[in-house]
């Protein structure tokens, strides 16, 4: 009989793609862990993952036993809530998925007010250039800036930011003046590297009408870095603008973009009162630190 901590560690390998990553993430050596995999290959005489350049690749008797996993996992989530009650505060672990704009410049100082409310809770941000998978469980919730077009999710808009052309005083001070957005060819310009823009919505240069990026990352963080020591001129969020004190905006009457922040979760996590209630709490904290920094900025 299949046991729940074979199907667990199971999990583990599928989110992380590595033995050892899954390890780490269960606090056993990956020795175990590959043994506790071919035990359940064993039992259902099919091999479940394939090794590939990237790590372990789910096979298909792979993925159809993750879907049957996910549920087992679902299940078990919904009887501890239901045995153990409300409490008056959350506890155990939550991990978020996140853009790393999002989650170096407006997650951080949120999270930590919901954690010193919630002494029992431990909360995990996950900052990815690219989208987190939920249908791998990859985090129990992820801020995105659209809304995903496939899979069995729930979607609730958090709130509006804006973004700016911005750049250091000193960056300023060394480099002809910038007066239209034509002026912005004879300058550095920082942005995505144009191939791994990972969301049409972080397409922000294309939409300015810039051409040529001179200093490029898949890191938003990377690129705000650039313009905060003065390397070069970005499109950076307002957000982020108070953590740079000599950074300011420029153009703005020319250059203003509006995006807006999606909390996203698996449907079947919408029986789950401890994700509904720590999702309105990121949410109604998010929105208050947006409309703080933006108003510094």
């Amino acid at each position: 009989m299949v046991q729940w901590d074979d199907l667990r560690v199971f999990l583990a390998v599928a989110r992380e793609e590595s033995l050892s990553a899954a390890g780490r993430r269960l606090n056993v050596d990956p020795a175990t862990v590959g043994r506790r995999v071919g035990r359940l290959e064993t039992a259902f005489e099919a091999p479940l993952f394939v090794k590939s350049p990237t790590g372990y690749a789910l096979t298909d008797a792979g993925q159809r036993l993750m879907n049957h996993a996910l549920r087992v996992e679902q299940s078990l989530q919904e009887a501890t809530e239901e045995m153990v009650g409300q409490s008056s505060g959350l506890s155990g672990q939550i991990r978020i998925g996140a853009p790393d704009g999002v989650a170096n410049y407006l997650l951080p100082q949120v999270c930590a007010r919901i954690a010193e409310e919630n002494p029992d809770l431990d909360i995990q941000i996950v900052a990815l250039p690219r989208i987190v998978s939920l249908s791998r469980r990859e985090a129990d919730l992820v801020v995105a800036v659209s809304v995903p077009s496939a899979g069995r999710l729930t979607v609730q808009k958090i709130t509006d930011y804006k973004l700016h052309l911005a750049a250091s005083r000193r960056y300023l001070r060394t480099h002809p003046k910038i007066e239209t957005v034509a002026d912005l060819k004879d300058h550095l310009v920082t942005g995505y590297i144009p191939d791994m823009i990972f969301d049409k919505e972080l397409d922000y240069l294309n939409e300015v009408g810039v051409e040529r990026v001179r200093l490029a990352s898949n890191s938003a963080a990377v690129q705000f870095n650039w313009v905060r020591t003065g390397s070069g001129i970005g499109v950076v969020h307002d957000f982020a603008i108070p953590s740079a004190r000599r950074v300011v905006k420029l153009l703005e009457e020319d250059v203003s973009l509006t995006r807006s922040f999606y909390l996203i979760r698996h449907a079947d996590d919408r029986r789950l009162e401890r994700l509904n209630r720590f999702s309105e709490a990121l949410c109604e904290g998010m929105r208050q630190e947006v409309a703080r920094l933006e108003s510094q900025a």
